[in-house]
């Protein structure tokens, strides 16, 4: 009998969950509207948006949705939880200002489908800036491609180092979005 999620450390996470890049997949549009669809259903009042590279248009990404969902400034996050958890949603990770879920996880490794719900206030919109200045220059969204590829192989069973390697880049592209586009999520 294997391990429940929740048992497994997090090297052995790793290694069940390894980064995989896939090319991108005309899917991956329809996974999220499907499942924005639900979460506009259960919270109306919150606002969803598809993040992630898989909301970046014509790139190889983890073929994992990622969800930003913005509560309003006066609903508690963890209002959300158990609501989230009953539909299915696993809690990931959970401080004061943000939750992180998962769904498509198994002891089995990744199911067809998998999402990363990430739950806030609508404070912070750098993922917004992001995805919409890869999107809007094709130059710079397949260097970031390029910066995945060559990052893939050396951390596929380390997520934090995978995303540590590619802080700078993103930093620098959400800082240049936000000079392009001031105050389009304010």
């Amino acid at each position: 009998m294997s391990k429940k999620l929740s048992e497994m450390t997090l090297e052995e996470l790793w290694q069940l969950f390894p980064i995989i890049l896939t090319e991108p997949q005309p899917q991956w549009a329809e996974w999220y509207s499907a499942k924005a669809h639900e979460l506009h259903a259960s919270f109306p009042e919150c606002r969803v948006h598809h993040i992630g590279s898989t909301a970046i248009h014509g790139i190889w990404a983890k073929p994992i949705i990622d969800i930003l969902m913005e509560a309003p400034a006066e609903k508690a996050l963890c209002d959300y939880k158990q609501a989230l958890c009953q539909s299915g949603w696993i809690c990931m990770a959970q401080s004061e200002h943000k939750l992180s879920f998962n769904q498509g996880y198994t002891e089995n490794g990744f199911a067809e489908r998998v999402y990363h719900l990430h739950l806030r206030h609508a404070v912070d919109h750098d993922e917004l800036y992001f995805r919409d200045y890869l999107n809007a220059h094709p130059t710079a969204a397949q260097e970031y491609q390029q910066l995945k590829l060559s990052l893939w192989k050396q951390f596929e069973h380390d997520r934090d180092g995978y995303t540590a390697a590619k802080a700078e880049f993103v930093q620098r592209c959400t800082q240049l979005a936000k000079l392009e586009y001031p105050n389009r999520y304010e």
